[in-house]
């Protein structure tokens, strides 16, 4: 279990994060399970959103970049960092065993999230507002749909936050909120030497449960195994 000086917001290095994620797999970056912590509670209020390299909010996108953890709105619509070591057997477990096309045929899958995942497999990387573009969503009435999209893609576990961009103007300064960028899971995985998962579907939720017997409280447990309809 997390110690308790951890969870008084003791962490307060991108290092230190990073060590909790691989210990425990799955951290949310704000409060959801019961009993179990999340970045917001194991770090200082008065570090986030200051653009210090001590600010959480900032590494959000180097977890993935440097391929320490799977970012995205995995589970609830909430956003979760899943450990490198645990996420192939996450996607082994609870991802889709069809193509992204074949659920659409069997109307499993949002017309937008089709249209938005094959733009991202042909631009992995690319970042929220060339997507909208390409995807001919940039209107203000469309915004809840692609949303809806691409939360939905990261759920089924199709893409993964990948980065966040700076946006500039024509002199190259910092202008505006930062994008979020996309990449396809297999892709993030391939590109951060993360293997998949070897074994069945059966034998990868076993390798969790199993991972989570050693760390996570019974109250957290229940609470995911109920997320997860298992």
């Amino acid at each position: 279990m997390i110690n308790s000086e951890a969870q008084k917001g003791g962490i307060t290095t991108y290092d230190e994060a990073a060590n909790i994620i691989s210990e425990i797999g799955i951290l949310p970056l704000a409060t959801l399970l019961p009993d179990h912590p999340s970045l917001n509670s194991l770090t200082k209020a008065e570090n986030w959103h200051t653009g210090s390299e001590l600010d959480p909010w900032a590494w959000r996108a180097r977890f993935p970049g440097e391929g320490i953890a799977a970012y995205g709105k995995f589970i609830k619509k909430k956003a979760i960092l899943i450990s490198k070591e645990w996420f192939p057997a996450y996607v082994a477990a609870l991802g889709s065993g069809s193509t992204l096309e074949e659920r659409y045929k069997n109307g499993l899958c949002s017309r937008e999230a089709l249209t938005l995942y094959r733009i991202i497999r042909e631009d992995e990387g690319i970042e929220t507002r060339r997507l909208r573009t390409e995807a001919d969503m940039k209107a203000t009435d469309k915004k809840t749909a692609f949303d809806n999209a691409v939360t939905e893609l990261q759920g089924t576990l199709d893409i993964v936050i990948s980065g966040v961009d700076e946006r500039k103007n024509a002199e190259g300064e910092k202008s505006g909120w930062n994008s979020t960028s996309f990449e396809t899971v297999s892709h993030w995985m391939e590109d951060s030497g993360i293997s998949t998962f070897k074994g069945t579907r059966t034998e990868a939720k076993e390798w969790l449960k199993s991972e989570m017997d050693k760390v996570w409280s019974p109250a957290a447990k229940t609470w995911m195994y109920k997320a997860w309809k298992w």
